[in-house]
């Protein structure tokens, strides 16, 4: 999956939702990156796009790219 800008998404990026909800995204099962809080195991079943969790609103799966999912920064 990719961001609207067109970067790929990655494991670990922080990312803003809207106005200025940021999260992390803690699998891409498109990519097969899962974090050790939330295993291949549990959350491979979702078939296809990202799992982001946000302090404000909690887990959110994305299956397709959101234009108002934006990459904030992402370790090198």
């Amino acid at each position: 999956m990719k961001y609207s800008s067109g970067e790929q998404v990655r494991l670990g990026d922080l990312v803003r939702l809207g106005d200025a909800s940021e999260g992390v995204v803690v699998c891409n099962i498109d990519a097969d990156e899962y974090s050790l809080e939330y295993p291949k195991a549990q959350w491979s079943y979702l078939g296809r796009g990202v799992v982001v969790a946000f302090p404000k609103f909690g887990l959110i799966h994305y299956a397709q790219p959101e234009d108002d999912l934006v990459l904030v920064s992402r370790d090198v």
